[in-house]
């Protein structure tokens, strides 16, 4: 959690000497800072922030010169040290108030740590220039005058950070110096990304409920508190054994979940949408009504004891934990113990990979130490216990600044809005491009060009902006209008009523021609081996291709007179796509592009009518009859194999020799499947992740041939789910909580072949 000042800031006129008095100057020292600072702004490959980085109030100049306003020279700062001591303070307390108080942040968490660890390094580095009510001394911010304070009886204290394997060794070596001797064990649980609270008991009953706040007071939240369900309102007395007082603290979420299915009801209804969990936890805890907070649907996980008054004695953090649990909270089970810090350092690594597996968000871990008596061996600093340390995850919101608003568009004409960014590494990796979603998502975020905005990426999400720093927004930008026309071809862009996407109709359009022809070559479509996005992109700007059937009249000599096209390669692509007028019917489908017609529906239309005249001329209500295809698919298919050039299109490719099937190619087909047993017949079975022995087409054959189906997704209606190296957390989840079966990629073969055999030996084995 951050850290903030009671004291109100003072921002509006942050000034910047240029020179220190001259009785203050130290000119060895100050040469020696700005090599550490050189040293300490290279720092950071896990994506910590750098210290020369920093948003600021009044920071719209610099981005009026077209430079990131998170750009502040580190340089300058250790030139004239006492200013920016000032400056940091002012910055630090400010938007602590934001976070805490008015649960307004302007900054991403990342952004907000690098300045308060470069104001502790410069205090540390200076210590002429240090005062008494610098925010590094406090833990927290005031109470908001909304809701009555509360006095903590034992202070809500703040953590550590750690934001890399090397610093948390450092902590592990402190603790080893302060224990002189003596061998720690850790306990290291999630960091979940929500709002401390403390709850206080009274003869087992729930008395009050209240905020960190800066530590020693915070705010009354009790009536909100109370409508979250994993607080009891009395707790449970196993033994006799619940205290006359207790303080059970822990942290306020909301689950991912919820927070998704608020965000679709709000985009519904035109509404702006929640940032992130954490900032809507604590605006619904602190919404005046509880009934509104019970609609946000909260949830609370509970990691330690504050006061305790005529309660049983512990001697290790472990054994508060099951007391806790045995009272009725709920105690998150993601909790390890262990004795070297390698391994804690090796668990943090491993949460960090597998963050986005939880239902929850968390920003790191919290490593303790176990032992009560070595905890008060250690004490505390002025703000900070030094027997816990918060381990950080690299940032996944970043600021940078929005350089333009582009549109892209796609295969089937959607056009898309796409931010062009400063380039900021956030997620893991740097991002430069961030997607807008639509037009309506760039209105109701009211992004601008020229505005700081915040990045995320979680994990192997596409970037997207989340919002605007609208207090940082340089005088005169303008907002941004959606074109008009496409930037392709130039024709008038088209939204069809009720929808959210804005679509470009013309059917010359190259943006949609060259991404056409490359999704028509793909390995999930006809698989045309050497057909990638350049070889598309020579083939139409030197005009032989215009759509997918041009392909099939390509010859050696026309590739060879391409630029660095040898005749080897050549002779090979032809080929290549000699070979694909062969591919089943459901390939064909698939890569023709139809909206919402991805491959398993191709196969379920391919197995059920066998051959492409036959689809044509079935109705909207025949085709939707199909299992694993619907209304919305029968739809778009059935209308774009109506439109008369689509039909003309079909023309050229049957000349050319395509596979579009026929009824005797269908009865030996059947006859050849008739020959394989019909082991998965009406089931559909669900693959993520590697098979041994298969690519992920050839699984899905392997399916269809023994009469499944093979969807994208899981749903009540999937026999099986197969599981592989890189198995998408999503499909897991959903399988999990709906009871569909979990099968190891390395049975897939023996599911082909007996299927309930292998069920019932998974069942065994989980009773056994």
């Amino acid at each position: 959690m951050r850290r903030r000042s009671a004291r109100p800031p003072v921002f509006r006129h942050v000034r910047v000497r240029t020179r220190q008095p001259r009785h203050r100057r130290r000119p060895a020292r100050r040469r020696t800072a700005a090599r550490d600072g050189a040293q300490h702004a290279e720092r950071g490959d896990d994506g910590a922030l750098r210290a020369r980085r920093l948003t600021r109030p009044g920071g719209r100049r610099a981005a009026a010169q077209g430079r990131s306003v998170a750009e502040v020279s580190y340089t300058r700062a250790v030139t004239d040290p006492e200013a920016r001591l000032e400056e940091l303070r002012a910055l630090v307390a400010h938007h602590n108030r934001l976070y805490h108080e008015l649960d307004a942040p302007e900054l991403p968490d990342a952004d907000f740590d690098a300045l308060a660890r470069e104001l502790r390094a410069l205090e540390a580095e200076f210590p002429e220039y240090a005062v008494p009510d610098s925010p590094t001394q406090d833990v927290g911010g005031a109470a908001s005058p909304t809701f009555s304070t509360v006095t903590h009886a034992v202070p809500m204290t703040s953590l550590d950070n750690a934001m890399n394997a090397d610093e948390l060794r450092a902590w592990a070596d402190r603790v080893a110096r302060g224990l002189d001797g003596q061998v720690p064990t850790y306990v290291a649980e999630l960091k979940i990304d929500g709002l401390a609270m403390s709850i206080r008991y009274e003869s087992g009953e729930l008395v009050q409920a209240a905020t960190r706040g800066d530590g020693r007071v915070g705010e009354d939240v009790t009536a909100n508190v109370r409508t979250i369900g994993d607080v009891p309102h009395r707790l449970s007395d196993p033994g006799g054994g619940v205290p006359d007082v207790v303080e059970v603290r822990g942290e306020v979420y909301m689950s991912t979940a919820v927070f998704d299915e608020l965000n679709r009801e709000y985009e519904a209804a035109g509404e702006r949408p929640l940032v992130n969990p954490r900032n809507a936890a604590a605006g619904s805890l602190r919404q005046k009504d509880p009934a509104a907070t019970a609609r946000r649907r909260l949830s609370f996980w509970a990691y330690q004891l504050g006061q305790v008054e005529g309660g049983p004695d512990f001697t290790s953090h472990r054994e508060t934990l099951d007391f806790i649990g045995s009272i009725g909270f709920p105690v998150n089970p993601e909790i390890r113990t262990f004795t070297s810090v390698e391994e804690v350092a090796a668990f943090c690594l491993d949460r960090q990979e597998h963050r986005h597996d939880l239902a929850y968000e968390i920003d790191g871990v919290v490593v303790k130490v176990d032992d009560l008596a070595q905890r008060e061996l250690l004490g505390y600093t002025s703000r900070a216990p030094r027997w816990a340390i918060a381990y950080k995850f690299p940032p996944e919101e970043r600021t940078t600044r929005l350089l333009d608003i582009q549109v892209s568009v796609g295969r089937t004409g959607r056009a898309t809005p796409f931010a062009v960014l400063e380039p900021v590494f956030v997620g893991g990796s740097t991002v430069s491009m961030a997607t807008l979603h639509n037009q309506d998502q760039v209105a109701i975020k009211d992004v601008r060009p020229g505005d700081t905005v915040i990045v995320r990426k979680a994990g192997d999400v596409i970037p997207e902006v989340v919002g605007p720093v609208v207090s940082l927004r340089p005088d005169g930008v303008e907002p941004w209008h959606f074109p008009a026309n496409c930037p392709a071809c130039g024709n008038p862009f088209v939204r069809p009523e009720g929808e959210a996407d804005t679509r470009c109709v013309a059917p010359d359009c190259p943006a949609q021609r060259d991404q056409k022809v490359a999704y028509w070559a793909s390995r999930g479509a006809m698989d045309i081996e050497g057909l990638g996005e350049q070889m598309v992109e020579k083939l139409t700007a030197a005009g032989l291709v215009r759509d997918p059937a041009d392909l099939y009249a390509l010859t050696v000599e026309q590739l060879v007179a391409l630029e660095r096209v040898g005749e080897t390669s050549a002779t090979n692509l032809v080929t290549e796509i000699d070979r694909s007028k062969q591919q089943p019917l459901w390939r064909l489908l698939t890569a023709l592009g139809v909206r919402h017609l991805g491959p398993a529906a191709s196969q379920a239309l391919a197995s059920e009518f066998h051959t492409l005249d036959a689809i044509r001329e079935k109705s909207v209500d025949e085709l939707a009859a199909v299992d694993g295809v619907g209304t919305v698919i029968a739809t778009t298919v059935r209308e774009w194999l109506q439109l008369e050039a689509n039909q003309d299109y079909l023309e050229r490719l049957r000349a050319a020799g395509l596979n579009f099937g026929d009824p005797e190619a269908a009865l030996a087909a059947a006859e050849a499947r008739a020959a394989i047993p019909q082991t998965l017949e009406g089931r559909a079975v669900v693959v993520t992740g590697a098979v041994p022995g298969h690519t992920r087409e050839s699984a899905a054959e392997a399916i269809v041939l023994r009469g499944g189906t093979s969807p994208g997704s899981v749903s009540k209606k999937t026999f099986a789910l197969v599981v592989g190296d890189g198995a998408g957390a999503s499909k897991l989840t959903k399988a999990e909580s709906s009871g569909t079966p979990i099968v190891p990629a390395e049975r897939f073969d023996a599911l082909l072949d007996d299927p309930d055999a292998v069920l019932a030996d998974l069942t065994d084995a989980a009773d056994g």
